[in-house]
């Protein structure tokens, strides 16, 4: 057998995603040497990143790097999880293993198969009829995954899901307003067989208002509204962005990254640094989302098993939705599009699927001197975002890079809540009535946000800075005084971190190994923000499947093949997979290539306000420039022109 090589290949980046002539050597390379086709499965295909010493060789003189591509395949008739390697670049596969005992992720195709499956099945039908609900085209089988500790032991070794059952009040009306309470289904992903019906009680439905789509809010409601239209926002570019976009390469007031995408992260932010007067600084190597742990907190039949790890399980980049319609940002915009595959291997396009966009953010800097002197900069940021829709919530994530210096990583949380019908005169403590007789669950929305930073270099400390109060005594007489101590985290267990209010915690990763030229360690700050604890009790089975969430931060020295804080195979997996299995070895974090590991996100204690759609909630974190310039980096920044005579010839207000 010949190997088999892309035909005129273009010349990549090495940190370029797949193209989809690739995901389709990919399937051909596989099919040839191992038969992979029809009867399996393609849960994922991924690019390997070339290591860092391969990119500066790369990036020094144009060594090339070979193109290496990763593909876990299921063989549906066994069960059976097989990893395959692959050269892109000359065509062969590299290694094929079979990974007994696992379950990889599972794909949007299985999902609406079992949808379609279990409403067709004659045993869901007619346990749905005995309800009243006859109607199949106005339901809706929603398939979650399981945790190990949770699978019946009849089950034991089969690829499994179990699904919520939903009913729209009327063709292109909420689902989520009709739940089905106490009905649920066990289906075997690989079959598609039903292996079993919950039936276990039933609630009289409620009359309630689910509805936002305008057409099926009752005019009762929209009749009631007070609220006058909007004037027109416009804001207009005219000469263009101040970006420039090469390819995957984004460039903008000093500031370089490459843009990436995959099944499992969605976006990734690769090779960011700074100009700082003609020197190129690295800051970060890599950031991205490594996983999103979303437990409900209510042991009711209905809830119970419901935590979801839409990361490790799933994949945002699968998930990821097409901007095409709009991603409401004002401005001059530039998309990205994604390419992925579907669960035979063959490549489709997520149009605009990342939004690249600058933005006005108020005043940056500015001072009104008594002589009548006024210095004022307003701040521009830009914005590189992706939307995901998981079922019922949507995630937005922006990640935005400010002309001083500054990262933010926001995240807004939308979509609809999970809600359970109650009968007459019945309470839930661990939810929010929100509608009649409706409630929705308390629940958590932890993500764990992945980077491999490289302050100046690969080399980096982690410090905890604390403040502390200076004892009342001959040096500092009226208790006024406060010092920082910093301690320098030297081992995986000292790595593992949480806030501290009453010292106001931060973390500082610095290169002890350079100066600046006012004499510092250049570094950047990480304070924490939407942190809270897990809540969990401490043998609580349900935690041990992402001890991650236990510390806010944890930090580990760099290894190619720690990716995932909960593990690679979270699905239908047990405990002590990922961050605490690497750290038991207490490896040294001093000096060395680094990974931090943060875990933020919504303790979201639901609302009436929450329903029937939820107004976004915004959680972020930023990592700030401490000691990484001698000075105010922004200081260049040139005055905006004058916009009117609000203020005088001069206004900088914006107005």
């Amino acid at each position: 057998m010949t190997d088999i090589q892309l035909e005129n290949a273009p010349r990549f980046h090495p940190l370029d995603p797949l193209s989809a002539d690739e995901f389709r050597q990919v399937t051909a390379l596989l099919a040839e040497k191992h038969s992979v086709g029809e009867g399996w499965r393609y849960t994922s295909i991924e690019m390997i990143e070339p290591s860092k010493a391969a990119l500066a060789a790369f990036d020094a003189d144009g060594t090339s790097c070979d193109r290496v591509a990763r593909a876990v395949v299921l063989e549906r008739a066994t069960n059976s999880t097989y990893i395959a390697l692959m050269s892109l670049t000359d065509g062969s596969v590299l290694q094929w293993e079979h990974v007994p005992g696992v379950q990889p992720n599972v794909t949007v195709d299985e999902w609406e198969e079992a949808d379609e499956a279990l409403r067709a099945h004659p045993d869901v039908i007619a346990a749905l009829a005995a309800r009243g609900i006859t109607d199949l085209d106005l339901v809706f089988m929603d398939t979650w995954t399981y945790g190990d500790v949770l699978i019946p032991d009849e089950f034991k070794g089969r690829r499994i899901g179990w699904s919520d059952t939903w009913v729209r009040a009327t063709d292109g009306a909420n689902p989520y307003a009709g739940p089905v309470n106490g009905f649920h289904c066990v289906i075997d992903l690989n079959s598609m067989e039903l292996l079993r019906i919950e039936d276990t009680f039933s609630v009289e439905r409620p009359e309630i208002m689910g509805e936002y789509v305008p057409k099926h809010v009752p005019e009762r409601i929209r009749e009631k509204s007070t609220r006058e239209p909007l004037k027109p926002l416009d804001i207009t570019q005219a000469q263009g962005p101040s970006f420039t976009l090469e390819g995957n390469k984004l460039t903008w007031q000093n500031w370089s990254l490459r843009v990436g995408f995959n099944y499992r992260e969605g976006m990734t932010l690769h090779a960011i640094s700074y100009n700082d007067n003609g020197t190129e600084r690295k800051i970060a190597h890599r950031l991205s989302f490594a996983e999103m742990m979303v437990p409900y907190r209510d042991h009711s039949d209905d809830h119970y098993r419901r935590t979801a790890f839409d990361i490790g399980e799933w994949g945002l980049g699968f998930m990821t939705t097409s901007l095409e319609l709009g991603c409401d940002c004002l401005g001059e915009i530039r998309y990205l599009d994604a390419t992925l595959h579907d669960s035979k291997g063959e490549p489709y396009d997520i149009k605009n699927a990342i939004c690249i966009h600058e933005e006005d953010n108020a005043v940056l800097w500015k001072h009104a001197d008594h002589n009548g002197d006024t210095q004022v900069r307003r701040m521009r940021r830009l914005t590189v975002s992706f939307h995901v829709t998981v079922a019922n919530y949507e995630y937005l994530t922006y990640w935005r890079f400010y002309q001083d210096g500054n990262i933010e990583c926001e995240v807004r949380a939308t979509g609809i809540m999970v809600v359970s019908h109650l009968g007459p005169g019945q309470t839930n403590d661990h939810g929010t009535i929100v509608d009649n007789r409706t409630f929705a669950p308390y629940h958590q929305h932890f993500l764990t946000a992945r980077m491999d930073l490289d302050i100046d270099g690969t080399e980096n400390t982690v410090y905890a800075s604390d403040t502390e109060m200076e004892p009342v005594g001959p040096n500092n007489p009226y208790g006024l005084s406060l010092r920082q101590v910093n301690t320098p985290l030297r081992t995986e267990s000292e790595g593992k971190q949480n806030p501290n209010f009453a010292t106001q915690r931060s973390w500082k990763i610095a290169n002890d190994n350079k100066k600046t030229g006012i004499g510092l360690s250049p570094a950047y700050k990480l304070s924490p923000s939407g942190a809270f604890p897990a809540m969990f009790p401490a043998d609580s089975p349900i935690l041990d499947r992402c001890a991650a969430i236990k510390h806010t931060l944890w930090v580990t020295p760099n290894a190619a093949d720690e990716r995932w804080p909960a593990g690679e195979w979270v699905n239908q997996g047990g405990g002590g997979q990922g961050l605490p299995e690497w750290t038991a070895a207490n490896r040294n974090i001093e000096n060395t290539d680094v990974v931090l590991w943060y875990t933020f996100g919504i303790h979201h204690i639901t609302r009436p306000e929450d329903w029937p759609i939820m107004p976004a909630d915004v959680v972020s974190f930023f990592l700030k420039p401490f000691g990484f310039f001698d000075r105010n980096p922004s200081l260049d920044v040139e005055p905006s022109p004058a916009k009117g005579s609000c203020c005088g010839d001069d206004c900088q207000c914006g107005h």
